[in-house]
């Protein structure tokens, strides 16, 4: 895992537990494959790429402080 890559991972683990502690999600984990992150998110596993997770965390915090 190259510098970036552990970095997004970093950022990602750090979304997801702020997302966790709001109640955003019901939880989390690094995925099978390097480039995965697993959220749990409405009742179900996703298996999402680094890239969409990080979008989608953020996704949900913004949405969060909105409503």
């Amino acid at each position: 895992m190259n510098q970036t890559q552990a970095a997004l991972r970093n950022e990602v683990r750090e979304l997801a537990k702020v997302a966790f502690h709001r109640k955003l999600i019901s939880g989390y984990t690094g995925g099978a494959d390097i480039n995965e992150y697993q959220i749990i998110y409405q009742g179900k596993p996703r298996h999402i790429y680094l890239e969409q997770a990080r979008l989608l965390l953020i996704d949900l915090l913004y949405r969060n402080q909105i409503y």
